[in-house]
């Protein structure tokens, strides 16, 4: 089902919505807002000087420091007496990001929401049960404003209370989930202790999103709880979650919301835009916010582009499932390594689960990996805990099935990554669950 008939625009159609757009963003952010205009005319740029789509690359790039360094409210292009909402990251060093929205803006969140919802299958006949977390991060509230767009009846339960996640699914037959993947894994774990099976229950699809998750742990999910799980993707500075989602009918790409943000690809460590098709940054342009519009916004999230036709009958351009992000990039022994690809080689495998860690570590002169992964209750009782501890969890015991599967995890590594690790066995329960962003690495190396 179609939220809105742009999503099938033609792309002479979307070209003249994005140019229109993209001029009067440009005029109203130079007219209103001295920090870019002093870039902008740094660079010898003016407003009527954006005549194509292409004129875009005359815009400055825009990072996340030129956010933190012009905190609070610098970047902002709207009068304060305008901003009807804030939000921020969750950042853990420094000052947060933050983001404003005009009524406009919201209004722009609970289309571009309603359209991902939508775009997984989600209709105002569904019960969504909205576990993304509600305040300053823009998940709960974003899934929330597209829930009511739609007509769907929300469950505002935010994270945390698993017990009283899986009680609601239960009594108020719960039909769509909006979530975190590894915090669904961990309302799985929780359920089947207490003797749930999901898949009796009225679940039948999922939009999942805020950390990278791999095709693997789609299968897993899919298979636990019966449902359809659809991947969303979106950045606080840009607007929050809707910026692109799968759909139901393909989940081979994400439609990306283009009439609201201009998606570019470019080189990483050159800046030049890439064609359709070649794997490398996504770049944002914000051409109709009103709070804080940002000129071509290096996410760091490294994906490709492309106008393939889709089953679902979006023209919308498609963006790639994440590969990973520039700046989780690792590079260990002149090998370039994303932790995230350990996950799919980690659900490959009988007797681990996908919650790990990856903990780097210098020793001497030399770059040396630990992936710690949990072991599943099934294969638990196999296994003694030991008196060593890391980090406060117990390994567990060397006997010669635990040898079988850490052989095992280290040659699949090594082949797919190209790097040797230790890999250690742990405990279920010991890796420390999120309700947000799963932390799947430290980086312990001196810097």
């Amino acid at each position: 089902m179609i939220w809105n008939h742009v999503e099938t625009s033609s792309r002479n159609e979307m070209k003249s919505i994005q140019l229109g757009r993209l001029q009067q963003t440009v005029s109203r952010v130079y007219d209103n807002n001295p920090v870019y205009r002093k870039r902008l005319d740094e660079n010898g740029v003016k407003p009527a000087q954006i005549k194509t789509l292409d004129d875009i690359r005359r815009l400055p790039f825009t990072v996340k420091d030129d956010i933190r360094d012009n905190y609070p409210f610098n970047l902002f292009t709207a009068k304060q007496e305008d901003v009807v909402e804030y939000h921020a990251t969750s950042g853990t060093t420094g000052k947060p990001i933050i983001v404003g929205y005009t009524r406009n803006d919201l209004d722009t969140w609970s289309e571009v929401m309603a359209r991902c919802l939508t775009s997984a299958g989600i209709t105002k006949n569904d019960v969504l049960q909205n576990i993304y977390g509600y305040g300053l991060f823009t998940g709960g509230l974003g899934a929330h404003y597209g829930g009511i767009k739609i007509g769907a009846a929300v469950i505002p339960i935010s994270g945390g209370n698993t017990q009283k996640q899986i009680m609601l699914m239960q009594d108020f037959g719960t039909t769509a989930l909006t979530v975190t993947p590894s915090f669904l894994m961990h309302v799985q774990e929780v359920g089947t202790e207490m003797g749930i099976d999901f898949r009796k229950l009225k679940l039948r699809t999922a939009v999942l999103g805020a950390e990278f998750w791999t095709d693997s742990m789609r299968g897993k999910i899919q298979e636990d709880f019966g449902i359809k799980a659809c991947d969303i993707y979106g950045l606080s500075e840009i607007i929050g979650p809707g910026v692109a989602c799968e759909c139901h009918e393909a989940r081979n790409g994400l439609h990306i919301n283009e009439d609201y943000f201009y998606p570019e690809i470019i080189n990483p460590e050159t800046g030049e835009v890439l064609p359709l098709g070649e794997e490398g940054e996504l770049v944002f342009t914000t051409i109709a916010n009103e709070g804080q519009p940002l000129f071509r916004y290096r996410t760091r999230d490294l994906t490709s582009l492309s106008q393939e036709s889709c089953a679902c009958g979006r023209t919308l351009v498609k963006m790639k499932k994440l590969v990973g992000r520039t700046d989780d990039l690792l590079i260990i022994r002149g090998v370039n390594f994303f932790p995230s690809q350990i996950e799919s080689i980690i659900l490959k495998h009988p007797g681990v689960t996908p919650h790990y860690l990856v903990v780097v570590e210098r020793n001497g002169a030399l770059d040396e990996v630990e992936v710690r992964i949990e072991v599943t209750d099934q294969h638990a009782y196999k296994y003694v805990a030991e008196t060593m501890t890391v980090s406060q969890n117990q390994r567990v015991s060397d006997d010669r099935a635990t040898r079988d599967i850490v052989k095992n995890l280290v040659r699949d590594i090594k082949d797919v990554v190209g790097i040797t690790v230790k890999v250690t066995l742990m405990p279920p329960g010991t890796i420390p669950r999120s309700e947000g962003k799963a932390k799947r690495f430290i980086d312990n190396r001196p810097k």
